[in-house]
């Protein structure tokens, strides 16, 4: 038996790269899926029945049950669509994952409102629009399994991805309410932050690459084993935790993001106070001028600090020794 028999999985993305593989597993675990993606390109135009149809081909040859489905998340009717898909071929949903993307990456002084609408439009309005009429469905079942998907972008920062990284990191913040709105019906939403080599992240420009190495927060150091070299990358290499976050063993776990790359897997920390300043009264402004860089941000550093050689007001001088 698997450890998903019978179980409804609607997965959102599953035509390439992460999506394609948590399909393949899910259905070698025993469920029943509908494998979602209307086929576009990285930066969402375009249509495609192709990649969902390979997928779906390649489970119903394995011996598993599928359906295909192309709407996009994008729209709210687009999203109820993807669950009746679901309802109409095997009568319930038990799992959303919610996996479709896009990547529009633009410098913010560069990025367009297109550019803008159509990343948060697909990442944060399709959890939404997916998480809506399933989460209706959940509820009345008194059972259901969400699994979003956030990122480091959204965690740690990237640059170039003001849209991407602000989607991401809401993300994250809808996985932690819809927990608690429905954790009392049986529901678990849970968010993985994903570290693989897929199509999305080979359009990463090689300028922004530079920009992130440089600032120590390439998506290789930032999901970088404690040790040794870095894990390997293969998108289904994610499959597996979040197989887990859908079975019945995981009952108990809700509103968490784990970072899950190669053989490394994460639990992170919850956005809560890591120091505290603290007076009976209000702070001036003189106050704050001295007590916060010694006290509240001693020993963090600018995560994109300013070249040296450019002036900036208020820095200490650098002495012609080295020494500030």
């Amino acid at each position: 038996m698997g450890a998903l028999d019978n179980k409804v999985a609607v997965i959102t993305g599953a035509g390439r790269g992460i999506g394609r593989g948590m399909a393949l597993l899910f259905a070698r675990e025993g469920a029943k899926v509908v494998v979602n993606d209307p086929g576009v390109s990285t930066d969402g135009s375009g249509h495609d029945n192709g990649p969902a149809d390979q997928v779906a081909a390649e489970i119903k040859a394995a011996g598993g049950s599928v359906v295909a489905n192309y709407d996009s998340v994008a729209t709210a009717d687009g999203g109820e669509a993807i669950v009746k898909a679901a309802l109409d071929a095997f009568g319930r949903v038990d799992i959303l994952v919610n996996n479709a993307g896009i990547l529009r990456d633009r410098m913010i002084f560069n990025m367009t409102e297109e550019d803008w609408d159509a990343v948060i439009g697909i990442h944060l309005k399709g959890h939404f629009n997916c998480t809506k009429p399933a989460s209706i469905i959940m509820r009345q079942q008194r059972y259901g399994r969400i699994i979003n998907m956030s990122s480091t972008s959204g965690i740690i920062g990237n640059p170039g991805q003001a849209n991407y990284g602000a989607a991401k990191s809401g993300i994250a913040g809808f996985t932690r309410v819809v927990a608690k709105d429905l954790g009392r019906y049986g529901v678990t939403c849970n968010a993985i932050a994903p570290g693989a080599a897929t199509r999305l992240t080979a359009t990463v420009p090689d300028a922004s690459r530079e920009l992130r190495a440089r600032a120590g927060i390439s998506g290789a150091a930032a999901n970088r084993a404690p040790s040794g070299p870095p894990p390997l990358r293969e998108p289904e290499y994610v499959a597996p935790m979040a197989g887990y976050l859908a079975s019945d063993d995981a009952w108990n776990i809700n509103g968490q993001i784990f970072h899950v790359a190669g053989g490394m897997v994460g639990l992170a920390h919850h956005p809560t106070p890591m120091r505290t300043l603290w007076k009976p009264a209000m702070w001036t402004l003189d106050e704050l001028c001295e007590t916060v860089p010694r006290q509240l941000l001693g020993g963090i550093p600018n995560p994109a600090p300013p070249p040296p050689d450019l002036e900036i007001p208020g820095r200490p001088a650098i002495a012609s020794g080295g020494a500030a």
